[in-house]
């Protein structure tokens, strides 16, 4: 019987999995890294993150951490992939003008563009972010940071809800957030605009010694 890539792929993708997984620390960076970069593991980085945090609760710092370095570094891949010849990719699909109103916008708000899909669990397409990145020449740095935040945030959220309420409700609690995506994102956001104002509202009174003038 033929094997199509795509079954190949998912095959090889299950090996790696079988192989990395008992390996604790060293297995999440392993498996966040392989993730991240362009062969999708099977399982979602952050059930990998939950099932490794509920046989061991006193690990979840390290998990985390390691989880959100890999991915940082392994999303590196798609967005050099970008750089490389994104651009043109994307004007074959797009003319000019929308090109670069796209490309103004993400540069008006590039941190939190990836930080923010970072955080978020799958089905969000987090790699035409990585992609996209790249195209538009954010600076590797602060890409590279948007996205461990961003997973780090996300691996502890999960990591934390583990330790407190078991891994049978955050699965259940995950299906309910693919079900119900745009609203996730929508939450999310508007969380993170509220902290960002926050933040700036406070630098501003350190500042000045002034209050920030709010909007009427």
């Amino acid at each position: 019987m033929k094997i199509t890539p795509i079954a190949f792929l998912h095959k090889f993708s299950l090996g790696i999995l079988a192989v990395m997984k008992p390996l604790g620390v060293w297995g999440v960076g392993g498996l966040a890294l392989i993730d991240s970069a362009l062969i999708p593991i099977p399982v979602s980085m952050d059930g990998v993150v939950i099932g490794y945090v509920a046989s061991n609760h006193s690990r979840f710092l390290i998990y985390s951490l390691v989880a959100a370095l890999a991915s940082a570094i392994g999303s590196l891949v798609p967005f050099y992939i970008g750089r490389a010849g994104g651009e043109f990719f994307l004007l074959k699909r797009i003319n000019r003008e929308r090109y670069e109103k796209i490309r103004d916008r993400f540069e008006r708000q590039e941190f939190l563009a990836i930080m923010v899909p970072a955080m978020l669990p799958p089905p969000t397409p987090l790699k035409l972010f990585e992609f996209a990145a790249g195209v538009f020449e954010m600076k590797p740095l602060p890409f590279v940071l948007a996205i461990f935040t961003g997973k780090l945030i996300q691996f502890l959220v999960c990591s934390l809800l583990t330790i407190w309420f078991g891994p049978t409700l955050m699965h259940s609690l995950k299906h309910v957030m693919h079900t119900h995506m745009s609203v996730v994102i929508g939450v999310a956001v508007a969380i993170l605009l509220a902290l960002v104002f926050y933040i700036v509202r406070k630098l501003f009174d350190r500042r000045k010694g002034e209050p920030l003038p709010a909007e009427e």
